[in-house]
């Protein structure tokens, strides 16, 4: 089947067609990313003074589906209804394991089918992967979320964007993102012009594009600004799976490993090696939720040499062991 590619299918569009998008939610869907996708289109709706945009919800059991929240939300219709959309998106959030279920994936792949063009909000993306439906394709997803996407589907080309848009697939990261998304959309359909008004409905002074970052800069992040402080972190996270050498991180930031304790002290209140540790054990902490790695792979996957080393750092950290955290979530 020819694929049309989701720029063309959105630029066909015009003020006499009404664009048909369904929503797809899945259990404790992220409800911040999915009323930033869905509001636009009625705020859209609303500056035009007519439907140029139509939407539909679903849901697996064809009832209500909780977001994370526990805010309830209706379906509107059916899975089989969803091929009738020119688009669809799945919504994900908390858990997404847990609700991709085989019921899912064949629905998916039966939309699929059908030439519907089909996309993804926050972990939305991990359902489309494990549907096959990411194949070829660039996506994105929630930065909390990529690594586990990366270990499940390292085939896949996970890219750190906002949004991504590849030929019939458009993937989002969540939260506010999926505005700027909507947006976009809205902007190749009928213009700049409405995008901006609809923009400014919501108090967003800045369409942002595809390529701006997810998370804030690190800066701001750790509430510091010395300069040499910020790389030696900046290469720590880059440096996971394979930790240096406290004598090697000093040396690039042209510090003595001495200097290098006094700046993580007195701006951070911690040591270099603690400070590594917790972020490689936070790491290990996503992939246990988000994946199903074995314990042993992802000990290696965040620079343990062993799985009893690593249960005992996590043990420490966060008051129990990698088993029993996989057991209560």
């Amino acid at each position: 089947m020819k694929r049309t590619s989701i720029t063309d299918l959105i630029a066909s569009a015009d003020d006499s067609d009404v664009f048909r998008i369904g929503f797809f939610l899945l259990p404790r869907f992220s409800m911040m990313a999915f009323a930033s996708a869905i509001e636009p289109l009625r705020s859209a709706n609303r500056l035009m003074e007519k439907n140029i945009f139509d939407w539909v919800i679903a849901s697996e059991n064809g009832q209500y589906t909780m977001a994370s929240n526990g805010v309830e939300v209706a379906a509107t219709t059916d899975l089989d209804d969803l091929t009738k959309c020119r688009m669809i998106f799945v919504c994900g959030g908390i858990d997404i394991q847990r609700h991709c279920t085989k019921s899912v994936i064949s629905a998916l792949r039966m939309i699929d089918r059908h030439g519907v063009s089909i996309g993804a909000i926050c972990t939305g993306t991990y359902v489309l992967a494990k549907a096959g439906l990411l194949e070829d394709r660039r996506c994105t997803i929630h930065w909390e979320n990529r690594d586990g996407l990366i270990e499940e589907f390292p085939d896949l080309e996970v890219t750190e964007e906002l949004f991504e848009i590849d030929t019939d697939r458009v993937t989002c990261s969540g939260g506010t993102a999926a505005l700027d998304m909507m947006l976009h959309l809205i902007a190749q359909a009928h213009g700049n012009s409405l995008a901006t008004s609809v923009s400014e409905q919501f108090i967003h002074d800045r369409i942002r594009d595809s390529h701006d970052r997810q998370r804030m800069e690190l800066r701001s992040r750790l509430g510091v600004s010395h300069p040499k402080l910020l790389a030696v972190v900046a290469e720590m996270e880059k440096n996971l799976e394979e930790p240096m050498p406290q004598t090697e991180i000093a040396k690039r930031a042209n510090l003595s490993t001495r200097q290098l304790e006094r700046l993580f002290r007195k701006y951070l209140s911690t040591t270099p090696t603690r400070y590594y540790l917790n972020l490689r054990i936070a790491r290990a902490r996503h992939l246990l939720r988000q994946t199903s790695m074995s314990i042993l792979s992802v000990a290696l996957a965040c620079g343990f040499v062993s799985a009893s080393h690593f249960s005992k750092c996590y043990r420490e950290t966060y008051g129990r062991t990698p088993r029993d955290e996989r057991a209560i979530n």
